[in-house]
This record gives structure tokens, C-alpha cells and sequence, in this order.
């Protein structure tokens, strides 16, 4: 029997971006630095006009982004959507279950990435409170990883403080990894592995899995969350 996979395509997470407005202490609007450590990322600009900023051991790099625009990048790369005018985005996401499971990590100050309970404390958006404290968290979290993304840009010297910056981010997710390995597995692993099959099929004339074609189509499930970089529209 041919493996088959019910996800979307390749394993991919999809969500819709409204990104913040709220103005930093930079004179620029927009979401909260972060950084990926096993997916790759892709806009897809639906709508206004911003930029996204990314900081790697290139160095900082400054990518606008207009409706049409489909920018990506790997991980590794430390990006903030800034938004010039009501900027929306289709984000597309590898591996589809990790960046929900904390495959992302924010640019906060060292003390707090070296304390699991203080970035905890840090970075949570209160689960039921009304929207307005929400939305308090969720700037506080934005400023204060805008103070770690500003220090990692002045240091004396920027690579080593890349450098230093994702080995706490890789040590701050370290008990997750097995999680994220079982996503990954039943995730992208299991699409790529029902492609594998299905060309060994072809290859030998066996046409079956075609007759066993499905349609599938969601609504978000859920609106407007507060996400790092904006308000999201998830979908299962």
C-alpha cells in the first residue's frame, strides 16, 4: 500500500498576517525579532507595504516588500516584519507543527535566553485575558526582544555575538528536540516518504494511488491571534 500523508503540500504550515502597527522605540512599526532554528521561512505579500529586517553573519539586510513580493529565508535568520503601510502576508512555514512547538526563539536579552522559566515568563501572551492585556503582552515581548536584536547588531563584534546568541537559543530548546523530531517525522518526513512511494509505483505501472484522490478544504481555526509578528489567522 502506498503511504499517503493529509497535510498540505510537503508538510508546510500556512497562515494569514496581519502585521502590527505598534511603533518602537526605533521609530519603526511592526512585530518582534526572531530567529528559526530547523525551518525555513516565506512571505508571500498580499497586501500595503513594509520591509522585512534580517541580521545574519552577513550582516543586516533590509528587503521591502510590496503586494507580489515572495521573499524566504533559512534558518539561522534573525527577521522583523516592519510595517509601512497595513501590510499582510501569507506565511508559509517548513516543516508544519514545529515553529508552533517553539522551533522559534526571540531575540531577548542574554539573561533572559539563559533562564528557561525567565523567557518563559517573558514572552507569554496570557491565554484568556481579555484582548487588550493580549495586546500589552505581546508589545512588552516585541520591545524587549528589540533591545536583544539592537545589542546583537552594536556589538564590537557581531559574528560572535551571533554566534553566542544561537548557541542559547539551542540550548534553551534542547528538551524539545524529541517532540520535534516526531512532528518533523509525521510531518514533512511522511510527505516526502508518500512521494518516494509513489514514484516506485509509477516506475512499475501501478497507477492505484490515483483512484484513491481526495479534496480537502479549511477555515482558519482560529482569528487573529497575537503572533511575534502580527495578528495571525491559523489554520489546523
Amino acid at each position: 500500500m502506498v503511504s499517503t500523508y493529509d497535510g498540505l503540500p510537503g508538510g508546510v504550515a500556512v497562515s494569514r498576517l496581519c502585521v502590527y502597527d505598534w511603533p518602537a522605540a526605533d521609530g519603526l512599526r511592526g512585530g518582534t525579532p526572531h530567529v528559526h532554528l530547523a525551518c525555513s521561512e516565506g512571505y508571500v505579500v498580499t497586501h500595503g507595504r513594509g520591509a522585512v529586517e534580517t541580521l545574519t553573519v552577513s550582516g543586516h539586510r533590509v528587503t521591502p516588500l510590496t503586494p507580489g513580493t515572495v521573499a524566504w529565508f533559512t534558518p539561522g535568520t534573525i527577521h522583523r516584519l516592519v510595517n509601512e503601510d497595513d501590510l499582510r502576508i501569507t506565511v508559509l512555514m517548513q516543516n508544519g507543527g514545529l515553529p508552533e512547538a517553539g522551533d522559534a526563539v526571540l531575540t531577548l536579552p542574554p539573561e533572559h535566553l539563559a533562564d528557561p522559566e525567565a523567557y518563559a515568563a517573558a514572552t507569554a501572551i496570557p491565554a484568556g485575558a481579555p484582548p487588550k492585556e493580549q495586546a500589552r503582552a505581546a508589545r512588552a515581548r516585541r520591545d524587549l526582544a528589540l533591545e536583544g536584536c539592537r545589542a546583537l547588531r552594536e556589538a564590537p563584534d557581531p559574528r560572535e555575538a551571533l554566534a553566542a546568541f544561537h548557541r542559547a537559543a539551542a540550548a534553551l530548546v534542547r528538551p524539545r528536540l524529541a517532540e520535534w523530531r516526531d512532528r518533523w517525522a509525521r510531518g514533512a518526513r511522511a510527505a516526502a516518504d508518500a512521494t518516494g512511494e509513489q514514484l516506485d509505483r509509477l516506475a512499475e505501472g501501478d497507477v492505484s494511488h490515483l483512484a484513491e484522490a481526495v479534496v480537502r478544504a479549511e477555515e482558519p481555526s482560529e482569528r487573529g491571534r497575537f503572533g511575534m509578528c502580527g495578528r495571525l489567522d491559523v489554520y489546523p
